[in-house]
């Protein structure tokens, strides 16, 4: 029996649907009797599908609307279109596909579709899908760099650019954003998402829907987002992609889902349920979670996809004994579309003939795929997305490149600085040395969309071409960009477009003679793209052993070394730490990678990015969050006493959640509160001031953290509640003002219930979690329930100067 939340969407098509014809059919009495009892379910139906969906359904037989689930691969993802051929337009013709992906190109889809809006029987058109996650053609940097930015702004206008040229392209829907938290950097994926912070990671998921969407689906230069992957997907034991996800209730509400919420107040048109099972139960199976929560705590009404062969991978979690079941299971808890596993497809009419009540969710899930086409515009105007000309004047265009440029600028973090080692500003030889300097393919990241690495500039061209007058620069590569022997699979094989990962360790030698011969150091190392992404989990996040072994030789020469760091997750890299002047984290930034690092290291930009995640000393720290809940026995340094520590290492990362240098440096005044109370349903503005106190225009991140430090459960360390980047002229003093609400303290009780407490609440500002400026205290005067998650809900930041 389905839970209340389901029945009610069930009842609620019944009650919606009196006047569909006979084909749609009715669920045995028992069933209407029991719907029957329940209330408010029409609103919700008439509010779901439209009237055109539902007059549709009228007419469609049940393998149509069998079809409207499926989505097919139109080709593979490095040879986009290939399987569009005859026999797939006739299926489109028979009703039999719902949308594609692996497709693109504003010609070669438009032939396709409109073959579904004019030869098919109900004229039904198509969905076209890819994942574009940083970047259609332009690539900007990977998402876990862009939350770098603690830029919201930014990333909207990022993904706004990814919106318009892949909807030039003949798109209408994208596979991102990617909002799952993790705090576990052994997992590849990582790099897709915004880090470990639920507060952060709210503002980059509302930040990208309303990018990619732009508050109307119908336009011509807008798609619909698929936020992802509902579940915890970020918490897979060991890190290991698509394993099990272990975790409490209240974690799940208060970590992991937060951004999912915020996702949808933002408009998300569509979601993705992810891989791996919570507690033992799949989330493409998880009724109550996508039909509950999702549907009916959270009033969602768009679409929901499952991942790719997720449904049939259902039988290999062990809950379905067969694909019928798994296709029944998924159908029930709310997953609309099948991506790829033909479950739906070749399965679905059995289960249905077993299960009759399946066709309510059938009905339910084809209007609901077709509510959103119309949402789309593709009834009325569908080849709106098939202009050729359009396409050619979108894509990569000035315009693009310059928001990618200034987003890498604005993506890199200054870790560490040791007696103003950058900028380089004065006459003098640089080597610059290490294969990822020339590695355009890494500077595209793990997703790259239709990107072309030609189209990169390499870091080591931005360096060469950008120089200040001067400057001399020489280059040598000393060791490969991937290391390829995997103990477990020394014949591992990816992709052969490169011809760097096979080919023998090139000579140290010249690396060492073209560093000695030059008067300082600039050392690119860290992770090749294909060590970041998805099925790319790692037990050991320090340095690959070719790229220490570079290191460590480049370091014994004895010239002042600044690390460039590559890479798509948090890494451990304590030797780099001990021995560089310099290092600059940099993620894979996109391309203009090479122009944007030029304009940092040469000083014309002072880096002004901060970590969304903690760096720890080793692999053996993780998972590892900064907002973790107190010990009884706080860590100490002391080891004779028993303590929350480990006793080989720091318990302290050695670069925290929110950290990143300048090239100034900034003054705070105190935190201050307009008032000592408030009540549960009030807000609080707290107020300081900022001064740039250095000698050069500059930007900081402000950062707010709270402490609830008396609950009915313990409660986080400090955590994060609202930040903002602010530029500065020298000498320049901004007040910046944070508007917080009592709510935003709210602990998770019980399903869509959240309890706001009487008591004190600290407050604290400053450069990261773990360099605090000041802070300060209120006290909230009642208590009241609510439904919000705490981190979900945005603070109001205002600057004057």
């Amino acid at each position: 029996m389905k839970t209340f939340a389901s029945i009610a969407l069930c009842s609620t098509f019944l009650t919606g649907c009196q006047a569909l014809s006979t084909q749609v059919n009715p669920a045995p009495t028992a069933l209407v009797d029991e719907i029957q009892k329940t209330s408010d379910t029409t609103s919700s139906f008439e509010k779901c599908l439209s009237p055109r969906a539902i007059e549709l359904l009228s007419k469609m037989t049940l393998e149509e609307k069998i079809g409207q689930l499926h989505q097919a691969a139109g080709g593979r993802s490095k040879n986009l279109n290939s399987r569009l051929n005859e026999e797939e337009f006739d299926k489109v013709r028979r009703g039999e596909i719902g949308s594609y992906l692996h497709v693109a190109g504003a010609a070669e889809l438009k032939e396709i579709q409109r073959v579904a809006l004019e030869e098919s029987t109900h004229g039904i058109p198509l969905l076209f899908a890819m994942d574009v996650v940083h970047g259609y053609r332009t690539i900007y940097p990977v998402p876990i760099a862009m939350a770098a930015s603690w830029d919201d702004e930014l990333m909207e206008e990022a993904s706004r650019m990814a919106g318009r040229e892949s909807a030039s392209s003949g798109l209408h829907w994208t596979f991102a954003p990617m909002v799952d938290i993790a705090r576990d950097p052994r997992w590849g994926r990582i790099v897709e998402g915004a880090g470990s912070d639920p507060y952060l990671g709210s503002r980059m998921s509302e930040a990208q829907v309303k990018g990619f969407q732009n508050g109307d689906l119908s336009a011509e230069d807008t798609v619909l987002a698929t936020t992802k992957h509902i579940g915890v997907y970020g918490a897979p034991t060991g890190g290991r992609d698509y394993g099990t996800s272990d975790v409490s209730e209240r974690t799940v509400n208060e970590v992991y889902l937060p951004p999912f919420y915020a996702a949808n107040q933002a408009g998300s048109g569509s979601y993705m349920t992810a891989f791996n099972d919570i507690a033992g139960i799949p989330t493409t199976a998880n009724e109550e979670l996508v039909d509950g929560v999702l549907r009916s705590d959270w009033g969602f009404c768009g679409m929901i996809v499952s991942d790719w062969n997720a449904i049939h991978e259902l039988t290999n979690h062990g809950i379905a004994k067969d694909r019928a079941e798994a296709g029944s299971l998924a159908l029930q808890a709310g997953v609309d579309m099948d991506m790829t596993s033909e479950v739906y497809k070749k399965d679905l009419i059995n289960a249905i003939k077993e299960n009759p009540n399946l066709e309510n969710d059938l009905n339910l899930a084809a209007g609901r795929i077709i509510t959103v086409k119309e949402q789309l515009g593709l009834f009325d105007k569908g080849l709106q997305y098939h202009d050729v000309e359009r396409e050619r004047a979108e894509i990569l265009k000035d315009e693009n490149r310059a928001l990618a440029r200034k987003a890498a600028q604005k993506t890199a973090v200054l870790l560490k600085n040791e007696n103003n080692a950058l900028p380089i500003t004065e006459p003098q030889k640089i080597a610059v040395i290490g294969g990822l300097a020339k590695d355009t393919m890494t500077q595209l990241g793990s997703w790259r969309a239709r990107g072309d690495k030609n189209e990169v500039v390499s870091l080591l061209d931005g360096l060469t071409n950008n120089a200040p007058e001067g400057i001399e620069i020489s280059y040598a590569k000393g060791t490969e960009v991937y290391e390829s022997s995997f103990s477990y699979a020394p014949d591992r094989q990816v992709s052969v477009e490169d011809n760097i990962y096979s080919a023998p360790q090139a000579d140290l030698a010249k690396a060492i003679e073209t560093a000695e011969a030059a008067d300082r150091v600039v050392l690119v190392i860290g992770e090749h793209y294909d060590w970041s992404g998805e099925a790319r989990a790692r037990t050991d996040i320090e340095l690959p052993e070719n790229q220490m072994k570079l290191a460590e030789a480049i370091f014994k020469t004895g010239k002042p070394v600044t690390v460039v760091l590559v890479t798509g997750r948090a890494m451990a890299i304590p030797e780099l730490d001990e021995k560089a002047d310099a290092i600059l984290n940099f993620w894979m930034s996109g391309v203009e990678a090479g122009n944007a690092l030029a304009d940092i290291v040469y000083g014309e930009v002072s880096p002004a990015g901060r970590l969304p995640i903690n760096f720890p000393r080793k692999t053996g720290q993780v998972p590892f969050s900064y907002s973790e809940n107190p010990s009884g026995r706080p860590a100490h340094s002391n080891l004779a006493k028993d303590t929350n520590r480990s006793i080989d290492v720091e318990t302290t990362p050695l670069y925290p959640f929110g950290h990143g240098l300048s090239y100034s440096s900034f003054e705070y005044g105190e935190l201050t509160a307009d008032t000592t109370s408030i009540s549960s349903d009030g807000s609080v503005q707290l107020t300081t001031d900022v001064t740039n106190t250095g000698d050069m225009v500059a930007e900081e991140v402000v950062q707010l953290y709270m402490r609830d430090p008396y609950a009915f459960v313990a409660r986080p360390r400090i955590e994060l509640r609202g930040y903002k980047r602010i530029s500065l002229e020298p000498g320049e003093t901004a007040k910046i003002t944070f508007t917080v609400q009592a709510e935003q303290s709210g602990i998770y009780v019980k399903r869509n219930e959240w309890l706001t407490q009487a008591g004190e609440l600290k407050f604290f500002i400053g450069r990261s979690s773990s360099d605090i400026e000041s802070e300060t205290s209120i006290n909230v005067t009642d208590q009241k329930r609510g439904s919000i998650p705490a981190a979900a809900i945005k603070t109001k930041v205002e600057v004057s100067k």
